[in-house]
């Protein structure tokens, strides 16, 4: 493996899915300006926000749950339904 190929700035962060509200402590170099305080341990940390996680992910769940964000599945039906006779 190669050397010094890897950053060496990693911090603890929480990831947050926006989806569910599901938050999680790990590391990473992802830069935010944002903090929140973790609910487990009372500390204030940088958040990520996710659009989705393992925790809302049809895959992982099981269920098929469609995000809807802005109406825009909405819009696409409306464009591409079939005319009704």
């Amino acid at each position: 493996m190669k050397k010094d190929i890897h950053p060496k700035n990693y911090r603890t962060v929480v990831f947050k899915d926006m989806s569910n509200g599901h938050a999680f402590l790990s590391r990473s170099t992802a830069d935010t300006k944002e903090t929140i305080v973790f609910e487990a341990d009372g500390q204030e940390y940088p958040v990520v926000k996710l659009e989705i996680s393992n925790t809302s992910h049809p895959f992982y769940t099981g269920k098929n749950v469609l995000v809807d964000t802005a109406g825009r599945i909405d819009k696409f039906k409306k464009r591409y339904e079939k005319k009704q006779k």
